[in-house]
């Protein structure tokens, strides 16, 4: 693995996570209480031995940086790093970075200073364990040029995903990027035996998807980038690389999932709360790092708590919650009842001295978190959030899309942007 570099990708607008992504990058959402997303692949590539980590970033990436740069130290005696490239003008160019492939042309310069065999790319927003060792090993085992981590997925996930076609022996002949046309998705539909699977777990009508992981040899990379001026890798570079290179399809049969948008990412942190969830957080040989924080444990009192998970500084008194998320620092009044709430916590304590020296303007708002006598169901609230006594959010499943004056619907689910305050009373 030291001839390995890894560059992740540190995401654009993140539209489809709006409005979570209203004042950050996709990869710096806070995620099952305490972690944030980027916490996945950079813990996955410091448990696989690889050490020359690169985070390209651009848009609204100041959360993002804070936290990687407070999170990821390595010491004096180690050659490992992880280094965030920013969009920068230089003489050749003063473009922001118009597409993942794009991102990685203009950061070459840096990525390839440090000599590597492979160049391992990852997407910073999803959910997985995946020992990266192995996929190497694989790749160079097969003499690969390129190699596309796959990952089988159902007929109604298919027009979403990139969908690879292989032959028996794993190699790559066909690339399409979110096909709508259903006989051009029968082509792709997976060979059973390639992930060596029982007909319980796989059955025949699966497609092969592209995870958004993939292995350059380094030279090739290069190529590959500057023979074509293609911005994308799934769109662009994978069609174009299939047929001019050897390209060889990595079966992944662990749990994988893309947290990209709304829906996902409240179905996949409610799950993480269940006794059969599909993700464990913990894995003993296998951890997920964050952020340490000199933080007192959850207190509850005189509460009922069923199937949530309690992220470390919250404090809850007298209150009713299940199937839920309570993020770091969060504080839940007497008599509130919360169903299937995601709850990102906050980034300080009511009456903490903020280093700006911001004092709100209205001093009878209501202190940060939730108040007394609440009901919310089916709702995510982000960080930093303010809801008064006696508010009331319904479940909205029938509602897809909606935009309030403090509050979004996006997918059925009630969404309260970061930093909002919710006067006592209201009803959503």
């Amino acid at each position: 693995m030291r001839d390995v570099v890894a560059i992740i990708l540190g995401g654009g607008r993140g539209t489809r996570l709006f409005p979570l992504t209203l004042e950050r990058a996709k990869p710096a959402v806070a995620f099952a209480g305490k972690y944030r997303l980027i916490d996945i692949p950079i813990s996955n590539c410091i448990n696989s031995d690889i050490r020359r980590v690169f985070i390209l970033t651009q848009f609204l990436s100041t959360s993002l940086h804070r936290h990687i740069m407070q999170t990821y130290q390595f010491g004096w005696f180690t050659e490992g790093f992880i280094d965030i490239l920013a969009a920068e003008q230089t003489p050749q160019g003063s473009d922001w970075f118009q597409g993942t492939a794009d991102a990685v042309r203009a950061t070459l310069k840096h990525t390839t200073y440090y000599k590597s065999d492979q160049m391992l790319i990852l997407s910073g927003d999803h959910l997985y364990r995946m020992n990266y060792a192995d996929l190497i090993q694989f790749h160079r085992e097969n003499e690969a040029d390129v190699t596309l981590c796959a990952y089988p997925v159902t007929r109604e996930e298919a027009p979403e995903m990139g969908l690879i076609r292989v032959d028996a022996s794993g190699a790559v002949k066909e690339f399409v990027e979110k096909p709508k046309d259903p006989k051009v998705i029968d082509r792709f539909r997976a060979p059973v035996e390639l992930f060596e699977l029982g007909t319980s777990a796989f059955d025949s009508d699966r497609f092969l998807a592209s995870m958004g992981i993939y292995v350059f040899h380094s030279d090739v990379l290069v190529q590959c980038l500057t023979d074509s001026a293609h911005a994308d890798f799934g769109k662009e570079i994978i069609p174009w690389a299939v047929g001019r290179f050897r390209v060889r399809a990595y079966p992944f049969s662990g749990y994988w999932k893309d947290v990209g948008t709304i829906r996902t990412f409240f179905e996949e942190n409610i799950a993480l709360a269940h006794r059969e969830a599909p993700f464990q957080l913990y894995s003993p040989r296998w951890p997920i790092y964050t952020r340490a924080r000199p933080l007192p444990p959850a207190r509850v009192v005189e509460s009922e708590i069923h199937d949530t998970l309690l992220a470390e500084g919250s404090d809850i008194l007298g209150a009713r919650i299940s199937d839920s998320v309570v993020g770091t620092r969060s504080i839940i009044s007497q008599d509130t009842c919360l169903k299937e709430v995601v709850m990102l916590g906050s980034d300080f304590y009511e009456g903490e001295e903020l280093l700006s020296g911001w004092e709100p303007s209205n001093k009878e708002m209501p202190p940060l978190g939730i108040g007394k006598n609440c009901f919310i169901e089916r709702a995510i609230i982000d960080k930093n959030v303010r809801i008064g006594d006696g508010v009331v959010i319904h479940s909205k499943f029938d509602m897809k899309d909606f935009q309030g004056e403090n509050h979004w619907i996006r997918d059925g689910i009630t969404v309260i942007p970061k930093g909002t305050v919710i006067p006592s009373g209201t009803e959503l």
